[in-house]
């Protein structure tokens, strides 16, 4: 929708310049700083629109390709931070893994003690 407006308004503007350009049709003297020169004014109108135009496009490519590229480089960053994830993930899972080892062999060390603890005659079970 905001490109639709941009054109309808580049649009108006041309139509702008161009009736202002048709109506000044006298010759003008233009200083070159070295030289200067007769010029239809409707020649100058649109020359110097014309060069606006292409400077401001000129802009527009590369700005265009500027987050072209900082896009792709984020892109990459992304996927190295997820590979490095992945990475960390398999081997703290590995970790989760030996851990829910200790824990079971914790567990049936708690359960040895309070069955030898009960053996010796305390009957709650405690250490």
């Amino acid at each position: 929708m905001k490109m639709q407006w941009a054109l309808i308004a580049g649009l108006v503007f041309a139509l702008l310049t161009g009736i202002f350009a048709v109506i000044n049709v006298d010759s003008v003297q233009v200083n070159l700083l070295f030289n200067t020169v007769q010029i239809p004014l409707i020649l100058l109108i649109l020359g110097c629109t014309l060069i606006g135009g292409i400077i401001v496009g000129s802009y527009g490519i590369y700005r265009q390709y500027r987050l072209q590229r900082e896009n792709k480089q984020l892109k990459l960053r992304v996927s190295e931070l997820e590979s490095s994830a992945a990475t960390s993930n398999s081997s703290f899972d590995s970790f989760k893994s030996m851990d829910s080892l200790d824990s079971t062999q914790a567990d049936s060390l708690v359960d040895n003690d309070s069955i030898q603890s009960q053996r010796k005659g305390n009957p709650t079970g405690t250490l």
